[in-house]
């Protein structure tokens, strides 16, 4: 991926290389690469007609030129997969909702050459996704097939059901696979898509190619994803939790057999999500990455049960793009210091007898740009917080970085708030730190990869003790001696807006704020965001039985509080903390009189960083303000 300055968009491309790194070139415009079994043709997706949309292609991988487009559909397709015979490609795309027949109005027919408004758009359920032009679209995500050859899709599942899990999707996970005589597919999905229902709830389905018939595979109600087809086809690897009443529960691994039977759990004592999940070619192994104390990592375990083995170091972060049949994988490599390469670790050697695996770098496609470039440290650091918390951070500093002088210091927090900080490379810390600054970041209580007890310890109280995790963890960099106290700065997006505008109103100590597309008021929030029901898990009632714990946990509330000088910054189109947010919280700042500016980013969703132009703004305004 590459910047394109003229378009000011990102642009890709798939590069082609064999298995030691030779021969690495170009191969053709697009993303989201897929084999098919034969390893003779790739089918991906990349700008096609209509319209410069995104589509589906195919290309011979013996061929010159350009590849074949297969489909030219007015939605957007994902989750590509082969069938094991190569005549057909499953993909998955939003099916818009019908209205409701039964909603009729009497209206006059528009006189002749009437110029009338368009007709309102008619929301009657509680679940929709966002359309390319920003507007909540009613509809839910079906799986197609259609001829590797090109061709009209066939749609398979139909009705108010959705396939894929709705908010919480595992990294590095495909919503379906396909059984090896191509006849059926197993797939994650929702049951009902209008019920008002707990937002992480999904099970696994088997399809019927021939008639699109639907059998539910997991009796239990909970959450189910990322279904994987054994080798042999007998047998379904998978993520997934029992249902309870929790904000955040780690994944377990689990087996069954392909028509439902014999479910078992295959990851003993881990605590940790699985994602990326690979079987052996003789079925005995699984392999699979996890996030895990702010690395992402490679485990095995046997597919019979086991505790997991880690199998990469325990720090950076590696992500599988793929498994060969003898056990070559292909994966993504990051460290502190190391932006993303692709690297060939050859798991059938070592990987099954639990050995750490040599990892090979193939490709160093950033190597130009940092030659004689001097990047700043990372350094991990542990604090203890309330109740003896053990909370994981690190501290970026600058190039030539000296502890007996001082430094300002910005905290950065991180999303979800189900989520985690990595040792992967950071440009954003890295450009903070080459402009003089030293950069604390953490993964407090309610983050992940430490397990379930530490990820739900926010349920009910958030934001509540990660705050008092970063605060702990202020205090401690505090105490070594180099940070300017009057030049501390704090900010966050998403979750981080919401910790960050939290921060502000329990201490005056931080000089400026970036209040980043933040949640600021949790009542209001649920009638405006495309995830009304996230708020379900953190508050015992409904605000309109209990609204005082609703008011003690929004930002808003302690706004009087505030003295900190704070830009908020949020995408026009943003609807999973919408614009109604910032501006609330803008208003509330200026009318008490603190210093406050709100950016408004032109055409941009949630992060304000879809594209380059907005990226780099966002950084240059933040280092501004402060």
């Amino acid at each position: 991926r590459w910047v394109n300055q003229q378009e000011d968009r990102w642009e890709s491309a798939l590069w082609i290389m064999n298995a030691d790194g030779s021969r690495n070139r170009f191969f053709t415009r697009g993303s989201s690469a897929m084999w098919s079994r034969d390893g003779k043709r790739v089918a991906y997706l990349a700008e096609g007609e209509p319209n410069k949309s995104t589509q589906l292609w195919t290309r011979y991988v013996d061929a010159a030129g350009d590849g074949t487009q297969i489909t030219r559909l007015t939605t957007t397709p994902a989750d590509i997969r082969w069938s094991p015979d190569g005549k057909w490609i499953g993909f998955t795309s939003l099916v818009a909702a019908t209205p409701n027949p039964s909603w009729k109005i009497d209206m006059p027919a528009t006189p002749k050459g009437g110029k009338w408004t368009d007709a309102p758009r008619i929301v009657d359920r509680l679940h929709f996704k966002q359309d390319r032009r920003g507007f909540m679209e009613l509809g839910n995500t079906h799986l197609f097939v259609v001829s590797a050859e090109g061709g009209t899709p066939r749609q398979l599942t139909k009705g108010d059901w959705s396939l894929g899990a709705r908010f919480d999707q595992l990294a590095g996970s495909v919503a379906y696979d396909w059984t090896p005589d191509g006849k059926r597919i197993i797939a994650e999905g929702l049951r009902d898509s209008t019920a008002d229902m707990n937002y992480r709830d999904a099970s696994l389905f088997m399809i019927d190619v021939a008639t699109g018939d639907v059998r539910q595979l997991t009796p239990e109600r909970g959450s189910w994803q990322a279904p994987v087809v054994s080798p042999d086809g007998r047998r379904v690897a998978f993520a997934g939790t029992p249902y309870g009443n929790y904000s955040y529960r780690a994944f377990d691994l689990y087996v069954m057999d392909v028509d439902g039977r014999n479910m078992r759990m295959v990851s003993k004592d881990f605590d940790r999500d699985p994602q990326d999940v690979y079987w052996s070619q003789d079925g005995s192994t699984l392999w699979f990455t996890a996030q895990n104390q702010g690395a992402t990592q490679l485990f095995s375990v046997p597919s019979a049960g086991g505790t997991p083995a880690r199998l990469s170091p325990a720090v950076g972060a590696i992500s599988l793009g793929g498994v060969s049949r003898n056990g070559v994988a292909a994966a993504i490599r990051t460290a502190p210091q190391l932006p993303p390469d692709v690297v060939r670790i050859d798991l059938a050697t070592k990987g099954k007898r639990n050995a750490m695996p040599d990892v090979v770098q193939l490709t160093r496609v950033n190597e130009d740009v940092l030659a004689g470039v001097k990047l700043a440290d990372v350094k991990e650091l542990w604090v203890t917080s309330t109740g003896g918390a053990k909370v994981q951070g690190w501290l970026v500093t600058p190039p030539g970085f000296d502890a007996g002088k001082k430094y300002p210091l910005i905290m950065e927090i991180h999303g979800g708030p189900h989520s985690m900080y990595g040792t992967g490379f950071n440009y954003s810390f890295q450009n903070f730190a080459a402009n003089g600054y030293v950069v604390l970041y953490t993964n407090p209580r309610g983050s992940t990869g430490y397990g379930s007890a530490f990820g739900n310890a926010i349920e009910r109280r958030y934001p509540g003790v990660d705050y008092e995790d970063l605060m702990a963890a202020v205090d401690t960099v505090v105490k070594r001696g180099f940070v300017d106290t009057q030049r501390m700065y704090v900010g966050g997006c998403s979750g981080g807006g919401v910790l960050s505008s939290w921060v502000i109103g329990h201490t005056n100590r931080f000089a400026a704020a970036a209040v980043r597309c933040p949640v600021i008021n949790w009542m209001s929030f649920i009638g405006q965001t495309d995830v009304p029901l996230f708020t379900q898990n953190f508050f015992a009632k409904p605000f309109w039985e209990d609204p005082k714990p609703w008011l003690e946990q929004s930002s808003l509330m302690y706004v009087g509080n505030v003295t900190t000088p704070t830009v908020v910054m949020t995408g026009e189109l943003d609807r999973r903390t919408p614009m109604p947010q910032s501006e609330e919280y803008y208003a509330a700042l200026k009318m008490r009189g603190v210093p406050a500016a709100l950016i408004r980013f032109e055409g941009e969703y949630h992060g304000t960083s879809s594209r380059p132009s907005n990226y780099i703004r966002t950084q240059l305004y933040m280092m501004n303000w402060y």
